[in-house]
């Protein structure tokens, strides 16, 4: 796969892209949640690149504390970098067992007892963290007249649907959601993002077991691009069971019409 040929040009289109749409819809500013992965290490960069004011943040949730470095560490590179970008902390952790024991006890006045399913779902608990830090972006987004970035590749987005639908889903722009990983980590080299995020395993950064993408999908992000691009390889049929189950995050919501 060979699609893009000059990085330096994909680079000006994209950050001229996001600047005209802000500019077209009286946008002020950009808001962007990096995990120390490198799609959202490309995204906010090429938002700071735009010189809008540009919030980066970082929301570490039950995290270890080896789990946030490389987003630490990119967020406060950035900030280091760029004046018009600023990086905020917001630890969720607090917030999100609040949640759970509001839930649990709201709907059981007796105790955790006869609700734990409500609680102890670990798929529907890993969504819950997704749409907790979508919450906090359109929170300081809404306050600075600003706009969520999205931060999901072309695999992600429209192939597998690797996302939580009103969580990492739940933007107003998507930079890179044409971009297969593979191109996403030579644009990353371009913008010198820094080695460790690019050879990082990718993970959602979701689960307490710190499991990766590829342990979840059960393939590669090259299998699955090949699988995509070219219908061959080992994944495609992983890509059409994903592509399959999760069509109704890449839709329209269904709606009764008179």
């Amino acid at each position: 796969m060979n699609r893009i040929q000059d990085y330096v040009e994909l680079k000006k289109r994209i950050v001229s892209w996001i600047k005209d749409y802000a500019d077209s819809n009286g946008i002020k500013s950009l808001v962007v949640g990096v995990s120390g992965g490198i799609d959202s290490a490309v995204v906010s960069t090429l938002c700071a690149e735009t010189g809008l004011p540009t919030y980066v943040l970082t929301m570490p949730l039950n995290s270890k504390k080896e789990n946030t470095a490389l987003s630490d560490a990119h967020a406060k590179a950035l900030d280091d970098k760029y004046e018009n970008v600023s990086h905020h902390n917001v630890d969720l952790s607090t917030t999100y067992h609040k949640l759970l024991s509001t839930i649990g006890l709201q709907t059981s006045p007796e105790g955790f007892t006869h609700n734990r399913d409500f609680m102890t779902n670990d798929l529907a608990n890993a969504n819950t963290k997704s749409r907790l830090r979508m919450v906090t972006l359109y929170q300081i987004a809404g306050a600075v007249g600003g706009i969520v970035v999205g931060t999901g590749n072309k695999v992600e987005d429209y192939g597998v649907g690797f996302y939580t639908k009103y969580g990492d889903g739940g933007v107003d722009i998507a930079p890179i959601a044409d971009l297969y990983k593979t191109e996403v980590r030579e644009l990353g080299s371009y913008l010198r993002v820094s080695a460790d995020i690019i050879d990082a395993k990718p993970t959602d950064g979701l689960w307490d077991d710190g499991r990766s993408d590829e342990d979840q999908i059960g393939a590669t992000y090259a299998e699955l691009e090949e699988a995509m691009e070219n219908g061959t390889g080992k994944a495609v049929d992983i890509l059409s069971r994903f592509n399959r189950q999760n069509r109704h995050k890449m839709e329209p919501i269904p709606t009764f019409k008179l």
